[in-house]
Parts: C-alpha cells; sequence; structure tokens
C-alpha cells in the first residue's frame, strides 16, 4: 500500500464546505468547542468502547485500592478519552455515564450510548431476513420503530444497525441479518428501518427521546465474500459493487442514516478499513454523505493482519485517512491519533473534520440540549415489552411465513386431528429468537408445542417427539418418534438450524438439514403419515430427500417472541400464509451461489446447438429448487397475460404494463405480485430478470383486481461501459408474476431520443 501523501493536509481539508447537519449557531458551538481540546480529547470523541457494570469478572482479581472496571471507565469518560460506549443498559448505569461526561468532564460534551439491536431490544421480533420475507415495507418501518423506542426508553442513542448487506451465497451466516439477494428489496427494506429507527415520535427529528442513530452496515460488498466464508476476501469488480451492493447504502443515506460502519473485509486487495476510494471518494464525494463513519469491532488493528500495515500506530493512520471517523473497541485512535498529529503525518484537519462530524450527530441527537433526555428509569419500565409490541412481533412473525409446497391441500390443518409434533425444535426456550439478541430473555418466547396447545385448548390432541438433537442421534429418539408418528392423523416436523449455526462467523459448507435431523425425516416419511414441515433457518438451504418431498413445507425461520402463536396461526388457517422467498433456494449445496438476477452465458442451458456444451450441471436440472419470490397461499391466485397499453415507448413518454390478478379460491389470500424486466440487449451485458416493483395486495374469494405498473425511459436505465448511467433504446421483456420464474413476457420497444427544436422553430 502506497504511503499516505502529508500534502493532502492544511488545504483539502480546511476547503471542505460547513454541511447543512448543523445550524450556523451549531457550528460556532462546535467551533468553540474544538478549538478549546486537546489532541487526546479529539481522539477521546472518535473513540467508542464496549461498556462495563460495577460487577466486572475481572474486579475479583484486582488489588486493595485498585479502580473497579467501571470506575476506570468513568475516568476515562471524565478526562474525555472516550466519546460512546456500546451494549450496556439500563437507566440507573446510563445516568451514571452520561453524568460523568456532562458534569464531571472538562469540556461537558455528552456521550453517546449504543447497542446492537439487529431485530428488536427487549421485545424480539423476527431476523430480518425472515421479515425481509413479508415484503412489507410498512411493516418493517414499525418493526424499526418499535425497537427505537424500547431501546432510547433504556438510555440508548445510537443502533448499530440496520444490515444492509446482500447475500447471494447462502453459505455466508450473516445473511440472516440483511434482506437478502435482490437490490431493490434490499434498498426498500433498508430506507425503511432506517426511517423507522430515526424518526422519532410522530415522525419528527432525531432529537426526539424516542428516535435513535441508524448505522447501515458493512459498507461495502462484506455479503460477497469467497466461498461465503465470513471475513474472507471479496473479489468484486467495480461494476457489481455500484450495480448490487453499493444501493441499498445509498438508500439508507437517502433515508437519513447519519453513521454508517465500515466491513471487516477486503475488496481487490484494499482492505475496507483502507479504502479511501469507497469511504471518501465515492460515499463522500459522489454521494454528499454527512455522518460518521464507525469501523466494525477492532477492524483497524485487523490491517496489521491483512498484512497492509506494519503495526498498530500505521493501521490508524491509513484507516483514519481513507475515511474512518470513529474506531470501535481497540482503542487504537486513542492511542495513536495525537501522536500520529504532532509528528505531521496525519493532518490535525482531518482530525478536526472527524470531531466536527461526530459533534454534529451528537447536536442532531440533542444530547447538548436533553443529555438526559433518553435516560428515564420510569419511561423503562413502561416501554418495555408492551402489548402493542408484542401484537406487532406476532403480526411480523405472521407475514414472515413461507408456504414453499402444499400438496394434496393438506394445509390448513383440521383443528380435531391427532397431531404428533416431532422434532428437536419442537420446544424452547433455545433456538427461537435466532442470533444477535443481546437483551432478550429467551423465556420469553413461545415455543411451537406452547403454541399449537394455546390454539387448541383444552381438547389438543397432541403427542411430543422430540426424536433427535440438532446435531446428533437421539438414543431411543427415533422409536420413539415413529411410535408418535404412527398414532398420529399428521406429523408436524420441527427441524432446522440451531441458533448457533447462522449470524457472524457462522458460514457453513453444507448448507442442509444437519444428518441427524434428515434421518429423523426418513424415519418419519416412511410411516407413511401426512407430514407438514416446519423449516427454521437464517439462510437459504438445500432441501433433500424426505424433507424436500413431504406433504408440505413451511420456512419458519427464527421468528422469535411469537414462533409457536404465529405458526399456530398459520397452521390451523387463522392466518392465511403470505412471505415470500428473499432469497433462492437451491437444489444441491454445490449450485451455491444461486440467485435469480443471473447473467446469461453465450450457451444458456437447456436450449442451443451445444445440447450437452451449455451452462449447466451435469447431475442437477437448470433454476433453483424454489426461487426468489416464491410462495403459495390457501387460495389458488391466477395471473392474466400482461397487456401494455402501447408496444413503444417514447423517449419521454410512459408506458403501463397491466395484469388481472384473481383469487379462485374459497379464502382470502394476501398476494405479493412482482415486477420484472429484462433488457434484451445492451451495450453490456444484463440480467435475464430485475424486480423493478412489487406490491402486496388482499383479494377475497373469487375476486380479481387488475394492477398497472408505468414505466419511463429513467427506469431503464443501467451503467454503460463506462460505469454511467445510460438509457439506451431497444426491445424490452416485462413480467408480472408470483415469482422471478414464473410468468409469461409481453415485449416492448424503447425508441430512440427524438432532437428538440429551438423554441424559435417551435409553430
Amino acid at each position: 500500500m502506497p504511503r499516505l501523501i502529508r500534502a493532502l493536509g492544511c488545504l483539502l481539508f480546511a476547503s471542505l464546505p460547513a454541511l447543512a447537519l448543523a445550524t450556523p449557531a451549531e457550528e460556532a458551538r462546535i467551533d468553540k468547542l474544538i478549538g478549546k481540546m486537546t489532541l487526546q480529547e479529539k481522539a477521546g470523541q472518535l473513540t467508542l468502547v464496549a461498556a462495563v457494570y460495577d460487577d466486572e469478572p475481572s474486579d475479583r482479581e484486582r488489588k486493595p485500592g485498585e479502580p473497579t472496571a467501571m470506575e476506570r471507565q468513568l475516568n476515562e469518560i471524565r478526562d474525555g478519552k472516550i466519546s460512546a460506549v456500546f451494549n450496556g443498559i439500563g437507566a440507573d448505569w446510563a445516568r451514571k455515564l452520561q453524568r460523568a461526561a456532562v458534569k464531571e468532564s472538562r469540556l461537558g460534551i455528552p456521550l453517546l450510548i449504543s447497542v446492537d439491536a439487529i431485530h428488536g431490544f427487549r421485545t424480539i421480533f423476527p431476523v430480518p431476513l425472515a421479515e425481509a420475507a413479508s415484503w412489507d415495507v410498512e411493516l418493517a418501518e414499525r418493526v424499526a420503530r418499535a425497537t427505537a423506542v424500547e431501546a432510547t426508553a433504556a438510555g440508548v442513542a445510537w443502533n448499530l444497525a440496520p444490515n444492509v448487506d446482500i447475500a447471494r451465497d447462502a453459505r455466508w451466516g450473516r445473511g440472516v441479518e440483511g434482506a437478502g439477494e435482490d437490490v431493490l428489496l434490499a434498498q426498500r427494506m433498508a430506507a425503511a428501518r432506517v426511517r423507522g429507527i430515526q424518526k422519532g415520535e410522530g415522525g419528527k427529528h432525531l432529537a426526539e427521546p424516542d428516535a435513535l442513530l441508524a448505522t447501515p452496515k458493512h459498507f461495502v460488498g462484506y455479503g460477497a465474500a469467497e466461498g461465503g466464508l465470513d471475513y474472507n476476501p471479496a473479489d468484486i469488480s467495480e461494476r457489481t459493487l455500484r450495480e448490487v451492493y453499493l444501493p441499498p447504502f445509498k438508500a439508507a443515506i437517502d433515508a437519513g442514516a447519519l453513521a454508517l460502519m465500515a466491513g471487516f473485509h477486503e475488496i481487490g486487495g484494499v482492505p475496507m478499513m483502507a479504502n479511501h476510494h469507497l469511504l471518501t471518494e465515492v460515499l463522500r464525494d459522489e454521494w454528499g454523505y454527512e455522518g460518521i463513519v464507525v469501523s466494525d469491532y477492532a477492524a483497524d488493528h485487523e490491517l496489521v493482519e491483512h498484512g497492509v500495515a506494519r503495526d498498530d500506530r500505521e493501521a490508524v493512520k491509513i484507516a483514519f485517512m481513507a475515511g474512518v471517523d470513529v474506531s470501535m473497541t481497540s482503542r487504537l485512535y486513542q492511542q495513536y491519533l495525537p501522536d500520529l498529529v504532532e509528528a505531521g503525518e496525519v493532518p490535525v484537519e482531518r482530525l478536526d473534520q472527524a470531531v466536527r462530524r461526530m459533534l454534529r450527530v451528537k447536536m442532531k441527537l440533542g444530547l447538548f440540549e436533553a443529555p438526559y433526555g433518553r435516560i428515564d428509569a420510569a419511561r423503562e419500565k413502561q416501554l418495555s415489552h408492551t402489548p402493542a409490541a408484542r401484537a406487532l412481533a406476532l403480526q411480523a412473525a405472521q407475514r414472515s411465513i413461507v408456504l414453499l409446497k402444499n400438496d394434496h391441500d393438506l394445509l390448513p390443518l383440521a383443528r380435531d386431528a391427532r397431531v404428533a409434533l416431532i422434532g428437536p425444535l419442537a420446544g424452547g426456550p433455545d433456538h427461537l429468537n435466532g442470533p444477535w439478541t443481546v437483551f432478550d430473555d429467551k423465556r420469553d418466547a413461545v415455543s411451537v408445542e406452547a403454541g399449537l396447545r394455546k390454539a387448541l385448548g383444552a381438547n389438543a390432541r397432541i403427542s411430543v417427539s422430540k426424536g433427535s438433537n440438532i446435531d446428533s442421534p437421539l438414543p431411543g429418539g427415533l422409536e420413539a418418534a415413529v411410535s408418535a408418528a404412527q398414532n398420529a392423523d399428521v406429523v408436524v416436523l420441527a427441524i432446522g438450524e440451531s441458533e448457533a449455526m447462522t449470524g457472524e462467523a457462522q458460514s457453513r459448507t453444507e448448507v442442509v438439514i444437519p444428518p441427524a435431523q434428515q434421518a429423523l425425516a426418513e424415519a418419519i416419511a416412511a410411516t407413511g403419515r401426512p407430514t407438514v414441515v416446519l423449516l427454521r433457518t437464517g439462510r437459504a438451504l438445500a432441501l433433500e430427500g424426505a424433507v424436500r418431498d413431504a406433504d408440505a413445507i413451511l420456512v419458519t425461520w427464527f421468528l422469535a417472541a411469537e414462533t409457536g402463536n404465529a405458526i399456530a396461526d398459520v397452521l390451523y388457517g387463522d392466518v392465511n400464509p403470505s412471505g415470500r422467498l428473499p432469497v433462492s433456494f437451491p437444489q444441491r449445496p454445490g449450485q451455491v451461489p444461486v440467485y435469480y438476477a443471473r447473467k446469461n452465458t453465450g450457451r444458456p442451458a437447456p436450449a442451443g446447438p451445444f445440447q450437452e456444451y451449455t451452462a449447466r450441471y451435469r447431475d442437477i436440472g437448470v433454476g433453483p429448487l424454489y426461487p426468489f419470490g416464491h410462495g403459495l397461499g390457501y387460495s389458488r391466485v391466477e395471473y392474466d397475460e400482461p397487456t401494455l397499453n402501447t408496444t413503444w415507448l417514447e423517449w419521454n413518454g410512459t408506458l403501463k404494463v397491466s395484469a388481472r390478478v384473481r383469487n379462485t379460491g374459497s379464502r382470502s389470500v394476501t398476494e405479493t405480485v412482482q415486477f420484472y424486466l429484462r433488457d434484451r440487449v445492451a451495450s453490456v451485458t444484463r440480467p435475464l430478470r430485475e424486480l423493478k416493483d412489487f406490491r402486496r395486495i388482499t383479494l377475497a374469494p373469487g375476486e380479481s383486481r387488475e394492477l398497472s405498473f408505468t414505466l419511463r425511459h429513467d427506469d431503464l436505465a443501467f451503467l454503460g461501459d463506462d460505469l454511467k448511467p445510460v438509457v439506451e433504446p431497444g426491445d424490452f421483456d416485462v413480467w408480472i408474476a408470483p415469482s422471478a420464474t414464473a410468468g409469461t413476457p409481453v415485449r416492448f420497444k424503447l425508441m430512440p431520443e427524438q432532437p428538440v427544436p429551438d423554441s424559435d422553430e417551435k409553430p
């Protein structure tokens, strides 16, 4: 890595314009504060550390007279060496820290308290991938809002979420935190989650006491890790970055996000923590981003492990000059930034720039005017685990469930059917909430068994058998499960992943049902009893054998607090399943990464003159087992072939694509109608389909509705050979369909741009 050029210094950073993030009066106040700060205090404003408490394990080994861990942290706050802490909660604890910052430090700069509230705070909601399966953007915003209300009541001002990474490789464990494989769905979910986290009471502003600072992460391309292995390099072209991985971050920033987290990984030989091109040239110069950039956990130190820095001191210099404003947990900025500035290796103007960004964010959050505004023990108690939050968790869980198949209309189940509930995931309290729940109480979550018994009441005819452990056989388990199945009318098989199988550092080479559970499924299938699979997972799985061939399959993800109640509602037909897959399910593990928006090859399968020499695997058919967007309900929905109001889209005109959608069944149904487009011929290759829009509609039994989607020439833009947006005339296909592989296309032509005559030539 080339050494940073000191000549960047004064002229570059001094010439940056004042940002609109703060008013002139606030800028003057910030100027005054920065003018009073020592270099150590400036570095402190860029230091985020983990929270400690009064009873840390390390305190048991301290010598008499030595300060406790909590006392040491309070002293650092008083000395201006810490700007923010994360994953500590409680009004009394928060007040103690904030008092040290505001009342007992030299400059009185308030502290930022942050958490990882990925899918809820005290009330736990479905994991983000499950929520994305709802395709309900308004729901995602309400869930984020509910999370913010609970977290702010505990003194929190900063949420280290949402994850907006695109994930197309099911082996990667952190796909559970995002919105799946598609760019448009990820953009809409990212924006909704940022709005919900940040908007405050009545949709006002960040200074409201129930608003949080959102942090889209992990900038950028983290989900493209080689082999789906977490922390691995991601070798992504500039085109793929701009077409696939950057758009959700841009959507989050456009929605108002004022913090952003850089990833652990590298792209093309440059770790993200050292990537000036993306962190400064793209993020700041192109997009005009005004907020702060924070490192991931000790990621500045990891530049040494990446091999681009000789030591921690050089790592700080590289990361800071690349554009990372705040260091998380390593304390390396606290340790080395003052010396780097004094040595002339980091311009003081760059240091002041980062400090200014942090102070602006704190002002935007209202911390200077009301440092204790989010710290209220009574409010914390009042707003934790409210009935409203619990009702929202149930609705989110219901809408997240995806019905993959329902042969012979096995579902919904009759309430008088004898049910054998079998599988290691039938009970609780473990493996219900999913990964990334820092402040949950597992006992709050409703298990499948509890949900079914509640739904059926005293007359419930349910036998429960574990059958196997998650990862290993259970002595006598198969025999007991088979006996239970033989004495039942229907088997409900609760199987899948444990919480520990998905999330950070939980990549899997075999994205399948664990062997012990697969053996259980095979034994149950041999009984011949009708079987419903409840598939708990944080990723797309390759379903095999008896699981794939089960009569009905419900993807139930990690649904968290209301797991059992939501599943019971769907199993017995009180709620019609409406979820749609946000990720493609592969036929076999070796097929991943598999996603719908792929490019064609010169020899596409299956047709063509080179039948044996096409883009196919020799041992499976073409395409996924279940495609992106797939999901069934308890009524059949039919789509008419789309119609166009014109087959010629004028350059400055509009084109309307319409299709009638009808519910031919006897139950009300919620359908997600999806609108796809393909550019047939372009100067660079284009995906076979791209999602352009979608709508959730509810149809009564027998009801039909015509839906229309409007296209303008801007909707047909893509990045040309020079990576600049371009629109090219030509032929396009469009679909209105229930999934990414369904429907019949219709074609239209975009006409070339016509020259506009000068005004004096007009009639």
